[in-house]
């Protein structure tokens, strides 16, 4: 009877112990010159692929071309499960397809791989980690600022702050790392808000392309100021556009990977947070200012 006293309390301290082990997985990723971040994973234990990390969508989106003509396996699309090896972890995912993805990519994978899991981008040593629970080392630093995750649908958004001349918009703004630009601005919310763009300096116009190809008309304009937590952007070149809406049904402003790059950033996924803080990318210049 001591015997089996003394045992159980040592189960019941190894189970809690277990439980609250952080484990974590790093994965090598690449940062091109488009501001693209991928990685490599192994789709259905055969085919070896650079896919984007694109937190503005879900599930797996791979080019026509590769489906066409790379992958040995022919997916049957939309409905059935596949494997997706992404570091020491495979996971389950159904398959979409798209004309484009990413600079020097084949396909994107989106955030919901990671639901309850923390997620470190580190732009500074080309890794993403998978972490089990929030690293202490993050908790610790006075650096990180902190926002909230607002999902709508499976999206999800963090409130920011534009300024231009006096007039400053709070709002909430796609996080997206699969857009390799700075800001998107939806036309539509900079006018109800009555934004002065007009008092935006112009750059350019330019055609952009969508992920099925198709065409987006955009204007580079420059912004004076962007506020994200207690961290603030100066002169930034952001794209205005009336078209292309990534949410078919809402009209959002978009958060790209040109500023994302300069924060290492935590994902967390158990509390829906999004904690940030500057690397030595930091206020590194826009490609539209080179």
């Amino acid at each position: 009877m001591k015997t089996i006293l003394f045992v159980i309390p040592l189960l019941l301290c190894n189970s809690i112990f277990g439980q609250n082990l952080h484990t974590s997985d790093t994965i090598a990723m690449g940062l091109n010159e488009y501001n693209t971040i991928f990685i490599k994973a192994i789709f259905n234990h055969k085919d070896t692929l650079n896919l984007n990390f694109d937190t503005g969508t879900t599930e797996l989106v791979l080019t026509n071309d590769v489906l066409n003509n790379k992958v040995k396996t022919k997916p049957e699309l939309y409905n059935t499960l596949y494997d997706l090896q992404i570091g020491n972890t495979t996971y389950k995912t159904k398959v979409y397809d798209a004309e484009l993805a990413g600079h020097g990519t084949e396909g994107r994978f989106g955030w919901d791989f990671f639901k309850g899991k923390v997620v470190e981008i580190n732009y500074d040593k080309k890794y993403l980690i998978i972490h089990s629970l929030m690293p202490s080392y993050a908790l610790l630093d006075s650096n990180f600022t902190s926002l909230k995750m607002e999902f709508y649908k499976t999206l999800f958004f963090v409130s920011s702050e534009i300024k231009q001349s006096k007039k400053m918009v709070k709002d909430l703004f796609l996080f997206d790392t699969g857009f390799e630009r700075t800001l998107m601005l939806d036309h539509n919310l900079l006018q109800a808000a009555h934004f002065p763009i007009t008092k935006m300096r112009f750059i350019k116009k330019i055609v952009m392309k969508g992920a099925q190809g198709n065409e987006i008309v955009v204007t580079t304009s420059n912004l004076n100021r962007f506020k994200i937590g207690k961290y603030e952007l100066k002169d930034i070149p952001v794209q205005i556009t009336t078209a292309q809406k990534p949410v078919w049904d809402k009209n959002v402003h978009v958060l790209g990977n040109e500023i994302l790059k300069q924060f290492t950033i935590l994902l967390d996924f158990q509390n829906n947070l999004v904690l940030m803080k500057p690397n030595t990318l930091f206020n590194d210049p826009y490609i539209d200012q080179k």
